[in-house]
């Protein structure tokens, strides 16, 4: 039997590699569950039966995603500003395309939400667990105030305006990056307005 739960968990995996690779390639609306399954070199149906309809393939795509983004930018030790950029501009330069195109079908389809929504949850998190010595000693409105900040200039439209639309290298996105952060840290740290 442990034989078959192998297989199964193969087979659902492969579809999952298919699936992401999919998501990543083209919009939401263009990936079908019929090429996800000549991808994966398995019947439709098996997919049907894994999954059962292509909005919780595409749930389960962007968990496996999500899980991989937070292990990634985690991997960073809380202080570590130099390196948290490098691995952010790294981690959008590997999804952000992606992330950008579910922004913007976010408002026409309901199936992107969720990631979407985890995805801004998981960012402000990390935020606050990397760059703590720019929220050092604020309290109330100031530190919202700065978690925003932070927030706004590590966003996957900062990466996209500065790698996409301005056409930076990666180390230059790197370092133009890099120094918004410093600033938040070297900033004034303004009252609780």
């Amino acid at each position: 039997m442990s034989s078959r739960a192998a297989a199964a968990e193969a087979t659902r995996e492969r579809i999952l590699d298919a699936a992401s690779d999919a998501f990543f390639a083209t919009s939401y609306a263009d990936v079908t569950l019929r090429d996800v399954a000549a991808a994966a070199d398995v019947a439709l149906q098996t997919v049907v039966n894994h999954f059962g309809t292509k909005e919780a393939l595409y749930g389960a795509a962007v968990e496996r995603i999500s899980d991989a983004i937070e292990t990634r930018r985690y991997a960073v030790e809380p202080g570590d500003v130099e390196g948290a950029v490098a691995v952010l501009v790294d981690d959008y330069d590997r999804t952000g395309d992606f992330t950008v195109r579910m922004l913007a079908e976010e408002g026409r389809l309901a199936v992107v939400a969720p990631g979407l929504a985890r995805g801004r949850r998981g960012h402000q998190a990390w935020v606050e667990h990397v760059f703590p010595a720019a929220l050092a000693g604020l309290r109330g409105a100031a530190r919202r105030r700065r978690i925003a900040q932070l927030v706004a200039v590590t966003d996957v439209y900062t990466w996209k305006l500065l790698r996409r639309d301005k056409g930076l290298s990666r180390d230059q996105t790197i370092l133009a990056v890099r120094e918004l952060v410093d600033g938040l840290h070297t900033s004034p740290r303004g009252g609780s307005r």
